[in-house]
C-alpha cells in the first residue's frame, strides 16, 4: 500500500534509538522528510546517518532535550524555517524510573511529569500552528499499553501517561474539523533497551538474568514473542498518512495480544 508520504516532512521526538528511531526510519522508507532530535548530539547525528544511508531521506537532526521549553521551540522553529512546513508530529519519551509508590520522591514524580506529560503539551502547542499552516497534519504519540493494563513496578509511567492520552484526546476533539488528528499508539513489551533496562532491573530483585526476566515476559503474551520495533512503526507510519484520514482519538495497542480487556 502507498501510504502516500513522499515528501511530507514528518517531526520525530527522541528519534536517536528504540522506537522513536524506528518511526523515523519507517517514515523515511515512506517517502518523509525527517526533522529528528533527542539528547546526545552524537547519538542523534549518528541516526541521522544511518536513516540517510538506509533511505536516501533528507534528515534535519538537533539534539535537543524535551523538557528544555527554549530548546524545543528552538528546534520547532528551526524545522518548520528548513523545510516550509510540518506535516507530521511523533510525540515520544524515555520511559521514566521503575519503583513503588513508597520508594518514589516528589522530586522524582515532578521529573516524570515533565518527561511525559509537560512535553507532550509543550510539543503539540509549539507544531498545532505549523500543522494548521499546512491545511491539516497528524499526531502521533507513542505512549505504553500500561495505560490500559498497568505494569507492576511502574507507577509513574501507568499513572502520567494517562494524562497523555486525556490531552490528545481533548486535542483530537478541538481539531478536527481543522483536519489535525491526534491518535496513540501504545506498545507493549517490544524488544528496545528499554525492554533490556527493566529486565536488569528486576533480574537484580530477583536473582534471575535478565534474559531470563525477558523469556518470562514472552511466555506471558498471547503471541509467545516480544515485539519488534518495526512493528510498532509501520502503525505509526499508517496512522501518520493519509490513508488513515479518519481516524482520530484513537489509541490502539501493539503488544501481541497481551491486553486482555474488551474496551
Amino acid at each position: 500500500m502507498d501510504l502516500q508520504l513522499t515528501g511530507k516532512v514528518a517531526l520525530v521526538a527522541a528519534a536517536s534509538r528504540g522506537l522513536g528511531k524506528a518511526a523515523a526510519m519507517k517514515l523515511a522508507e515512506e517517502g518523509c522528510r525527517l526533522a529528528i532530535f533527542s539528547r546526545g548530539e552524537e547519538q542523534i547525528q549518528q541516526a541521522a546517518d544511518e536513516i540517510r544511508s538506509a533511505t536516501g531521506a533528507e534528515v534535519f537532526a538537533r539534539p535537543v532535550d524535551l523538557r528544555d521549553g527554549q530548546a524545543l521551540a528552538n528546534f520547532v522553529a528551526a524545522a518548520a524555517d528548513h523545510y516550509g512546513q510540518i506535516n507530521i508530529v511523533v510525540g515520544n519519551a524515555g520511559g521514566p524510573p521503575a519503583g513503588q509508590l513508597l520508594d518514589l520522591t516528589d522530586e522524582q514524580w515532578q521529573q516524570a511529569f515533565e518527561l511525559l506529560l509537560l512535553s507532550a503539551a509543550r510539543l503539540c502547542r509549539l507544531t498545532i500552528p505549523n500543522l494548521k499552516a499546512a491545511g491539516g497534519g497528524s499526531v502521533v504519540y507513542i505512549t505504553s499499553a500500561a495505560v490500559k493494563q498497568p505494569y507492576s513496578n511502574l507507577i509513574l509511567s501507568n499513572s502520567i501517561r494517562l494524562g497523555v492520552l486525556g490531552l490528545l484526546k481533548t486535542l483530537a476533539l478541538e481539531y478536527a474539523a481543522e483536519g489535525i488528528r491526534f491518535n496513540s499508539v501504545m506498545p507493549g513489551p517490544i524488544l528496545t533497551d528499554r525492554q533490556w533496562e527493566l529486565a536488569r532491573a528486576k533480574a537484580g530483585a530477583t536473582g534471575q538474568t535478565p534474559e531470563e526476566i525477558l523469556a518470562e515476559t514472552a511466555r506471558g503474551i498471547p503471541m509467545g514473542r516480544i515485539g519488534e520495533p518495526e512493528e510498532l512503526a509501520n502503525l505509526v507510519a499508517f496512522l501518520a498518512s493519509p490513508r488513515a484520514a479518519y481516524i482520530t482519538g484513537a489509541f490502539v495497542q501493539v503488544d501481541g495480544g497481551q491486553y486482555k480487556g474488551l474496551l
